[in-house]
């Protein structure tokens, strides 16, 4: 017959010797520590979601639409034979403002001959001339940092690299050029938008 096993009943815990392995940091902890806040440093904080979205659609936007207007946006209208202003309004049904930065006339002057007559399109007193504050006059970063500080614009462009930018902040529609007529996307009041 087996012996039943001893038990202590005043047993003291076993503690372990403050030389033991398991206490002792390794050098790895601290290298750890240095690299977390590495990668706590690289971390770009996003910005808050504004007030007036619902969901992903701007509930602020409404007429008269502000649009920005890009360079290679208004060629097309003129290779397309589409009247700005009129166009717009028959895209959204409602009136339009057509903005125009220092950047993109920069950029408009700089192209030359080729493009004098969209540059002349771009000097209508119609057209709402916005003051640019920064340095550089690459439009398409002057159109992205407009959109996220200012989200009462409308975006029109034809330029595949700034849509995919723009796509990334919430709530700006973007209004581009299909089938010799506009069409605008995430904007959910625009009846006058073609359906895909």
């Amino acid at each position: 017959m087996a012996k039943p096993p001893k038990f202590k009943f005043a047993a003291t815990p076993r503690v372990l010797k403050k030389t033991d392995n398991r206490l002792q940091n390794n050098g790895k902890k601290e290298v750890d520590k240095d690299q977390l806040q590495k990668k706590d440093s690289d971390i770009v904080k996003s910005q808050k979601p504004s007030a007036s979205l619902f969901l992903s659609y701007n509930m602020a936007l409404g007429p008269p639409y502000h649009i920005l207007l890009d360079t290679n946006f208004i060629n097309f209208s003129i290779r397309n034979k589409l009247d700005i202003i009129q166009a717009m309004m028959d895209c959204l049904y409602a009136k339009c403002v057509p903005c125009i930065t220092e950047c993109v006339m920069a950029e408009l002057e700089r192209l030359g001959r080729k493009f004098s007559v969209a540059l002349r399109i771009a000097k209508d007193p119609r057209f709402e001339k916005l003051p640019c504050g920064h340095k550089g006059t690459y439009a398409d970063d002057c159109l992205v940092h407009r959109v996220q500080t200012h989200k009462c614009y409308i975006v029109a462009t034809c330029d595949r690299d700034l849509k995919r930018r723009i796509r990334k902040v919430p709530g700006v529609p973007i209004m581009y050029i299909l089938g010799r007529r506009y069409s605008i996307e995430r904007l959910p009041e625009a009846y006058g938008a073609p359906r895909m």
